[in-house]
């Protein structure tokens, strides 16, 4: 028998929708911009300086994802219990994902901190001794960092999980703010270099985790945490949370992974692939904010109806969030499919690279307002119900089999090159579309409901 209730009143009112969504997008425009501007400033030192940042960077934007992840899966079980009104159980599950991530990034810290430079070689093999001595210094204050990236991704999950994201936007705007100011002044002013860098980074997850803490204490909020430093553990409600962020953590390492031997494809094909693979990269960036920040709606709109066991409103909110991430998208990458040679004009880059460049950005804009919100947005729909792990299945299987394996042939027996590629991440999102449309509409994620 389904199940559906009738609400006496939308769980979510436009106005609280509004103060939802807006802080989201304006957050992860925020990340972006700042991320970018460090990456100039680190340029200053020198290429082992910005190679040893760059390959940090790409093992710490592994470990935020999969912080992430686990984040997610207390987001949707303190979610889902927001929405059924039990606020007892919901401050239970806040302490549990509390301690999943401050003990998992306590730990993994404390293994790169053992021998910061034998984890360089470990993890990314022979590189050179400038490049190698500046990814180990930039590494042994990232890791002193997690634990306190990890309070700070855990509180911000907490505070979406009860539909305010302004916290986590007031921040992310603080941290970064932070990681500029002393970015500049330790570079430019006492040229630390990579050394200074490193510190930014420390000092700026500090003082975020130290204002989440705080924030967090509040007892007028629907979930707050007292008493941090009494650790206890709640079998079944880290099963719950596990049961969400375990299969996305998996999914987002296993994509981490296949994006990495994507990249190493490029690589093969020469300077002006890896040129205008970058420049890609670097727009479709800016291209999808606002689709992550929708993304992030959908698992605490979501969650509270499947939380109130209102699946009514569940299926009418879902149908909004999406056509708002349409027009948000399309707002967006319009101006990139009318634009694209005087956009991709802005980068100094060879001829060969603007030509592949040109080629892929107008048809990667239509794919970004066509296919991508139903490929990353909407399965947050499925993760917030419960059904964490088909979209694991999904995401990971596509990736390897559509992306890279499709990839492998377009590259190597067709000769498409890089515009093959970007062709077959289009088409993996094609692939993903059709599997989750057809999960929905099969009914079977409302049986995924990770609260009893």
């Amino acid at each position: 028998m389904e199940q559906t209730a009738v609400a006496q009143r939308p769980i979510f009112s436009p106005s609280a929708l509004r103060q939802l969504i807006i802080p989201l997008i304006l957050e992860q425009l925020l990340a972006m911009m700042v991320g970018l501007a460090a990456t100039v400033m680190i340029t200053r030192v020198g290429e082992s300086a910005v190679s040893g940042v760059s390959l940090v960077d790409s093992l710490n934007n592994l470990i935020i994802s999969i912080l992430s992840a686990l984040c997610t899966g207390g987001a949707v079980v303190c979610a889902q219990y927001l929405g059924r009104r039990n606020h007892p159980q919901a401050n239970d599950s806040a302490r549990q994902l509390f301690c999943i991530a401050l003990l998992f990034s306590s730990v993994l810290g404390a293994v790169l901190l053992v021998a910061p430079s034998f984890s360089v070689h470990t993890i990314f093999g022979y590189v050179d001794a400038a490049v190698s001595k500046s990814a180990a210094t930039y590494l042994t204050y990232s890791a002193l960092s997690y634990p306190f990236l990890a309070i700070y991704n855990a509180c911000a999950a907490l505070f979406r999980s009860m539909g305010n994201s302004r916290v986590s936007l007031l921040a992310s705007l603080i941290m970064n703010i932070v990681n500029v100011a002393v970015n500049a002044i330790l570079i430019y002013g006492c040229n630390l270099g990579v050394t200074g860098a490193g510190i930014a980074t420390l000092l700026s997850r500090v003082v975020a985790a130290v204002i989440m803490l705080l924030l967090i204490r509040n007892q007028q909020n629907p979930i707050y945490l007292r008493n941090l430093l009494r650790v206890s553990f709640n079998g079944p409600l880290m099963r719950s949370i596990l049961s969400v962020g375990v299969p996305t953590g998996f999914e987002n390492g296993l994509f981490n992974f296949g994006k990495l031997l994507v990249q190493t494809l490029i690589a093969s094909l020469g300077t002006s692939a890896i040129a205008a693979n970058a420049i890609l990269g670097s727009i479709s960036n800016i291209a999808i904010v606002p689709g992550l920040g929708m993304s992030l709606a959908v698992i605490t709109v979501f969650g509270q109806c499947i939380g109130a066991n209102d699946y009514v409103q569940a299926v009418a909110y879902l149908k909004k969030l999406i056509l708002i991430t349409i027009l948000a998208m399309a707002a967006v990458n319009v101006p990139l499919f009318f634009l694209a040679r005087p956009i991709v004009g802005l980068f100094p880059i060879s001829e060969e690279a603007f030509d592949i460049s040109v080629r892929v950005l107008p048809v990667l804009a239509v794919a970004n307002i066509v296919f991508w919100p139903f490929s990353f947005a909407f399965p947050n729909a499925l993760r917030a119900a419960g059904d964490a792990r088909f979209t694991m299945i999904v995401s990971a299987s596509t990736m390897w089999v559509v992306r890279f394996g499709l990839s492998y042939i377009f590259v190597r027996y067709l000769g498409l090159g890089v515009v093959g590629v970007w062709y077959c991440m289009i088409i993996d999102w094609v692939v993903r579309c059709v599997f989750f449309a057809l999960r929905y509409r099969s009914g079977k994620w409302r049986t995924k409901c990770v609260i009893r």
